[in-house]
């Protein structure tokens, strides 16, 4: 099935980093704070370290079976019955995220640009650009990824270098205030948005045309990625203080408004917004295309293309479901999401890969 979509190894480390900023850059370092207070860099360095160690085991997993996608060594690993359940809970994990994820856009937009728009209108526009990204195919959207990715990283450049005159080092200490128990709840938010739904690159990582250096490339992005959520969750602690950011829900488009020099450069968090639904958009459409790269595989069909508007549909009612409002996001990103993630992100590719060291291996490589 993967015979036709192939990517570059340079094409994937790119999606991975883009991934990885997604929604992370704009909620993270609310909850990261909420849990840490100004030790909140503290939680997102060790969750960013332990990610690491989970793209390690999404790396072992999909070496040991570099022809095949994550859903189709489940069967191999699990045989044909048990190894379609645990599919169907991948499928339904992409799902999940896909949803949350447009419905994190809808609430940024209805919040912060347009609150006089239906958030069902910004839902349906958006859904029409992920189908469009779906139907066209993996190749096309590394391609976009190769074209964004500069400009992502330049914004950000910027942005960090207009804040460096507002930083405040004296709101950094004391370290250490908050208790361990603290440090590590907060780390679990950074840990389970983005890392441990990185889960979904395992349906990518076998479209990538060649198998040198690949789980080295799938780790250095991940950790690029994490450099610039730590960048980002220490500016606004320094910059905005722990307390406000613990406040607000989206802190890093309101660090960007501190941004005022010389009295004409200014109001410049358009930046923030632009990174933010290029980096979002690439996570959503990894996500939706994933899911339906899976249900033709729990399927056994040769394309995925007729499950595009279904999902797109079951998706946009998905998102209105997934929690009640942006208030209880709040509870559902520190409280809820991060057990849900780690029975699906950790526990379940964990197993897989014991199970497969008592099953032979030879004949699924082939």
């Amino acid at each position: 099935m993967f015979e036709k979509e192939k990517i570059s190894l340079r094409q994937f480390k790119i999606l991975v980093l883009l991934f990885s900023l997604g929604s992370t850059i704009l909620i993270v370092p609310s909850v990261l704070t909420a849990f840490a207070r100004q030790d909140g860099w503290l939680s997102a360095a060790l969750g960013i370290t332990i990610g690491g160690g989970v793209i390690g085991l999404y790396v072992t997993l999909g070496n040991r079976y570099p022809n095949h996608s994550l859903m189709a060594y489940s069967e191999l690993i699990l045989g044909k019955w048990l190894g379609k359940v645990i599919s169907i809970l991948f499928y339904l994990f992409f799902l999940i995220i896909a949803s949350l994820v447009l419905r994190n856009v809808g609430d940024f937009i209805t919040t912060i640009i347009m609150p006089e728009t239906p958030i069902q209108v910004i839902h349906f526009v958006f859904l029409l650009i992920i189908m469009l990204g779906a139907v066209l195919g993996l190749e096309v959207i590394a391609r976009a990824g190769e074209i964004f990715l500069p400009w992502v990283l330049l914004f950000i450049g910027v942005l960090i270098g207009f804040l460096i005159p507002q930083i405040k080092i004296e709101r950094l200490p004391p370290i250490f205030e908050a208790s361990t128990k603290a440090i590590i709840h907060g780390s679990l938010s950074v840990l389970s948005i983005p890392y441990l739904e990185m889960v979904v690159f395992l349906m990518v990582y076998p479209t990538i045309h060649t198998n040198l250096k690949k789980g080295k490339g799938f780790i250095q992005a991940g950790f690029m990625g994490g450099v610039v959520i730590f960048t980002i969750t220490i500016l606004c602690i320094v910059v905005l203080g722990w307390d406000f950011t613990s406040r607000h829900t989206f802190p890093s488009y309101t660090l960007a408004k501190k941004i005022h020099l010389g009295g004409f450069i200014q109001r410049i968090e358009v930046l923030v917004a632009i990174i933010w639904f290029v980096t979002i958009y690439f996570k959503l459409v990894i996500c939706f295309y994933s899911s339906l790269v899976g249900l033709q595989q729990i399927f056994n069909l040769r394309t995925y293309r007729p499950f595009v508007v279904p999902s797109a549909l079951m998706l946009f009612t998905l998102a209105f479901l997934v929690y009640p409002n942006i208030i209880y996001f709040r509870d559902f990103a520190s409280n809820i999401w991060p057990p849900f993630a780690l029975t699906i992100g950790l526990f379940l590719p964990l197993g897989l890969l014991i199970v497969s060291y008592f099953r032979p291996v030879g004949r699924s490589n082939k």
